[in-house]
């Protein structure tokens, strides 16, 4: 059996604060529809230089954790080299180095492979810029 290879963009607005994005539904209703039951990998890639992404538990505290430990390493205020020059930024762009812009996950007859607490989470740090894009991919 040939191997199939698809592919979509998906938009979100993260808003103008730091935050934790689930993208659980949004994969999963992908694979429905790409992914007709076989077995693979969904790639998850976020092209954007501060942000990434994250399989964590939600809704218990964890994401509010993560977010307080990413502004204990990266704080929002002059310290960091990086200038990009955009008010609110300062060390988010550095977030992709401890929170990948890409997760492979396993794919099991068509559905998302993740345990009973696991959820995939688009992490944004900038405050700037509220528009995100996230490719899924789907290879089977």
């Amino acid at each position: 059996m040939a191997g199939t290879f698809t592919t979509r963009t998906i938009n979100i607005t993260t808003g103008s604060t730091e935050t934790l994005h689930d993208l659980t539904n949004a994969c999963s209703a992908f694979l429905r529809e790409a992914a007709h039951g076989r077995n693979g990998l969904l790639n998850i890639f976020t092209r954007h230089a501060t942000s990434g992404l994250a399989v964590i538990e939600t809704g218990a505290g964890s994401d509010d954790d993560l977010l307080a430990a990413l502004r204990d390493i990266f704080p929002a205020d002059d310290r960091s080299q990086d200038r990009p020059g955009s008010p609110g930024l300062s060390s988010a762009p550095m977030l992709p180095a401890l929170v990948p812009p890409h997760a492979t996950l396993p794919v099991v007859d068509g559905e998302l492979e993740l345990g009973a607490s696991q959820s995939v989470v688009l992490v944004s740090t900038d405050r700037v810029s509220p528009e995100r894009q996230v490719r899924l991919s789907f290879l089977s």
